[in-house]
């Protein structure tokens, strides 16, 4: 192979692209699936950075002072593992044979917590480069607090055309040039290439300029994808600039060096014949033989990246140097800056009437100065949703520290932008919108749940109490939506209090599970006696019994506001002679997760049973017999009407317990 093909590459980097170039084909073509042409076209690119800019340790793979790599571009998932795999990670020819193949490490995208240096979950394109945003404003967070001898990397993405096409990335790319995030590079590949055909089928925008118009620094290499030395010094620029992120544009060639699919759309997304990797292989100069790969690259590459310099051990010893401070950036790091401290907030008086987002601000009051993770904000609702952090500045260029973010109307970006921040480690950010909004982020929830990411996502005005705005703002379908999701922890708190008590549940602990936090904007009575107590007990294992009468004839169920409506049901039915059980239901997967006796003793499918909810019945048939909802979408009226138009209110379950009972 001619030198002239990677210029700037030394004898290593050379046999290293053309190592990855050649997986890039085989891999795809052995699982008859996959990316092969944006792989091999970005191998230079990933091979400068990984082995002349990026810092990182292939020895010691998670430490927390690492520079960041996100591939947005997740499709192109055979890239990163030829990078890990070749730079000296714990990943074998083995598990690269295995390539979307079942339980393997390299599955078709990029799995956070599968396979050594995925970062993030990254596939539906555009999510990564808000992932990115996410990663570079917690390092900026971290850093104001413990200083930048202890909090010094930046975040490096790699996006295509498809994910400056996406939407999220238009909403990400503009809070991160407001924001001035200066540690942020994204390197975007502008192969003029997508499945359907060249780019300008549907696109012709000016992306330098677009992404100047946000506050970006924007460097354009055009035609340099193969030039190291040319890359290296536009990731240098980017290094230097300290006041805005930086966009830096290369312009590659899909499936570059094949004669045979080179710029042609076929190599986005079909794996190459025989003939095709024969022939580009041969310009390679690399056996034409699958998986044939250089056995020493690894070695190679990790001991050149160690000789020069071992930064994750320099990094750990000025963590010890650094005493205290050092051991607080540690542990909230291990612990994802959990709350600690004793349990000392105010609970609301019983019989009171509170609407649930009313206590998440008390939450926040109450919890925010004992939890040193907790980022919060929201998407142009902040004071109506109660994620107010009183005691931190707004986060700003001026104000790099902090933990109140104002997102915009971008509740898509903030979604995924709080990912980041959760996977980066060490923070617990908490984000805000109408519940009817949900629709919006509901793509970054999905990668939240699926990547374990601890993130708070907060929904209020949960139902048709939102009143005059009418169906458009009236969430009806949501909750069955939501609570589809796997890993999703779907919470709707009955009252103030167990709203409070919930929130502190994910706050405290060091691995809270995603959560999407549902409140109304309509008051809710305050439960007292032994009502309250039966919710502090059992509101955490997601269901439990509020009253228990052994001779009941009837379980009424419900989740958030409408458990008050269960509770005056079960008194008016007592007078009628009609003895009543009432179960809350604040959260499925966390009940689904209790025992099964637990489960059983609960349920009581010995009795019959029927739920109320401000919302679609869809799923309530897996616990009671019969479903009181919404199943149509909502009105413009004043809330209170709109809830006993569609009969949510006690008299509706009174009527349907007398009607089947037969009760005068």
């Amino acid at each position: 192979m001619s030198d002239a093909m990677y210029p700037g590459a030394d004898e290593l980097e050379g046999r290293t692209i053309r190592n990855i170039t050649a997986l890039a084909m085989d891999a795809p073509a052995a699982a008859n699936s996959g990316h092969s042409g944006t792989a091999m076209a970005l191998a230079p690119l990933a091979t400068m950075l990984f082995s002349r800019v990026l810092r990182h340790d292939p020895s010691d793979p998670t430490w927390p002072d690492r520079d960041r790599f996100i591939l947005s571009c997740g499709h192109v998932s055979i890239l990163q593992y030829g990078l890990a795999h070749f730079f000296g990670y714990d990943l074998s020819v083995q598990d690269l044979r295995e390539f979307r193949q079942p339980h393997s490490r390299t599955p078709g995208h990029p799995e956070n917590g599968v396979t050594p240096t995925v970062e993030v979950t990254t596939g539906p394109l555009g999510q990564g480069v808000a992932n990115g945003v996410g990663m570079a404003l917690a390092e900026r967070i971290l850093r104001a607090d413990y200083g930048a001898d202890l909090v010094d990397h930046r975040t490096w993405v790699v996006a295509g055309d498809g994910c400056l096409e996406e939407g999220i990335s238009h909403e990400a790319a503009s809070l991160a040039g407001s924001l001035g995030l200066d540690r942020l590079t994204v390197f975007y590949d502008d192969n003029h290439i997508t499945i359907d055909g060249p780019t300008e089928l549907a696109l012709r925008d000016d992306a330098p300029a677009r992404f100047a118009a946000y506050g970006w620094h924007v460097i354009d290499l055009g035609e340099r994808a193969n030039d190291l030395d040319a890359l290296e010094a536009a990731a240098r620029e980017a290094v230097a600039e300290t006041e805005h992120p930086t966009l830096i544009v290369v312009r590659s060639h899909i499936g570059f060096p094949s004669p045979t699919m080179m710029d042609r759309r076929e190599a986005h997304g079909s794996p190459f014949s025989r003939a095709a990797i024969a022939e580009a292989k041969a310009l390679l100069g690399v056996p034409d033989e699958a998986f044939a790969l250089d056995e020493e690259l690894a070695a190679l590459n990790s001991a050149r990246l160690l000789s020069e310099g071992g930064a994750a051990a320099e990094w750990r010893a000025r963590l010890a140097a650094a005493g205290e401070r050092g051991e607080r950036l540690a542990h909230q790091l291990a612990h994802g800056g959990h709350m600690e401290g004793p349990d000392d907030y105010e609970f609301y008086e019983g019989g009171t009437q509170v609407a649930t987002r009313k206590a998440m601000q008390r939450a926040m009051d109450a919890f925010a100065a004992r939890t040193p993770g907790l980022t919060a904000g929201s998407a142009d609702l902040t004071d109506n949703t109660g994620v107010v952090l009183r005691h931190s500045a707004a986060q700003s260029r001026e104000n790099p520290g902090g933990r109140q973010i104002y997102y915009g109307v971008r509740e898509f970006a903030m979604g995924a932008v709080m990912v980041g921040q959760a996977l980066h480690g060490g923070l617990r950010p908490a984000g805000s919108t109408f519940f009817v909004f949900s629709d919006y982020v509901r793509p970054a929830v999905r990668l939240a749940a699926l990547s374990h990411a601890g993130v708070l996502f907060v929904f209020t005005h949960d139902s048709v109490g939102v009143g005059e705005d009418g169906p458009t703002h009236q969430p009806v379908e949501h909750l069955a939506a939501l609570r589809a999701m796997p890993r999703l922890h779907v919470v709707r708190p009955s009252d103030a209090n167990e709203t409070l008590l919930l929130v502190e549940d994910f706050m405290r602990n060091p691995a809270p599970a995603t959560t999407a936090l549902v409140l109304s904007r309509q008051d809710v009575a305050v439960m007292s006696g032994e009502d309250a107590k039966a919710s502090l007990v059992g509101a955490p294992r997601g269901g439990y019994v509020l009253r228990e009468d052994a001779g009941a004839r009837y379980s009424l169920f419900a989740s958030g506001s409408e458990v008050q409506h269960c509770l005056s049901a079960a008194d008016e039915l007592a007078a009628r002679g009609v003895a009543t059980r009432v179960v809350a239901m604040p959260c499925w997967a966390c009940f689904e997760a209790q025992d099964e006796e637990y489960r059983a003793s609960v349920l009581r499918r010995d009795v019959p049973s029927v739920s109320l909810e401000a919302g679609a019945t869809l799923g309530w048939h897996r616990y009671v017999d019969d479903a009181l909802g919404i199943d149509d979408f909502g009105m413009s009226a004043p809330g209170a009407y709109v809830f006993e138009h569609f009969a949510i209110n006690a008299s509706a379950l009174v009527n349907f317990v007398t009607s089947h009972l037969e009760v005068a």
